[in-house]
């Protein structure tokens, strides 16, 4: 198993009840889940191409799945009724990043959880500084992803409260695209 994907088998499990998985994408995370924690996934997934990519993984789904094809900013769901929002490399290319965790906040159940696993913007100045430079011209290449995103600084500014938190670079990835940040979070009561 791959480093991402083993990180994608420590943070999935974790969820429970009815949770929100933001960008779905080709559905990787499903192999991950618990069957006996979680009652069904909301896969939030605007591209056409990517929930068509997703079917086998689909079929061979351990928990129920349900798409939503709208984008992170317009989550078509009444307010508190997820108990797991789940975002595994996704907060990078959401335009409106705000307004999407906004909407996520809006949506998750009092005592419910968001878990995380992301890339983004490396304390270290010299990466950093390229991450900034790169993230112009990478966006327009990787759909839209940004480099330099400070995700655990975008969550707190939505109002989530970080629980936890790891940050460190992927084994033999670039750096520029390797500084993770892996944990979970959620909204005062």
């Amino acid at each position: 198993m791959g480093q991402i994907m083993k990180l994608r088998s420590q943070v999935v499990p974790e969820a429970r009840g009815i949770v929100l998985e933001v960008g779905m994408g080709s559905g990787i995370n499903l192999q991950f889940y618990d069957r006996a924690k979680v009652d069904l996934v909301y896969g939030l997934e605007p591209s056409t191409g990517m929930r068509h990519k997703a079917r086998a993984n689909l079929d061979r789904s351990p928990v129920a799945v349900e798409w939503l094809d709208l984008p992170g900013e317009q989550i078509p769901l009444a307010d508190n009724s997820v108990d797991t929002v789940l975002l595994t490399f996704t907060l990078c290319t959401i335009p409106d990043w705000q307004a999407a965790l906004e909407q996520m906040a809006r949506v998750l159940r009092p005592g419910g959880r968001l878990l995380f696993l992301e890339h983004g913007e490396s304390p270290d100045s010299g990466i950093n500084k390229w991450q900034h430079r790169i993230t112009p011209g990478w966006k327009k290449l990787a759909g839209g992803c940004h480099l330099n995103r400070n995700i655990s600084e975008l969550i707190g500014s939505a109002g989530f409260v970080v629980d936890s938190l790891e940050n460190f670079y992927v084994p033999k990835a670039p750096k520029i695209a390797g500084y993770i940040y892996k944990g979970r979070a959620h909204l005062p009561e």
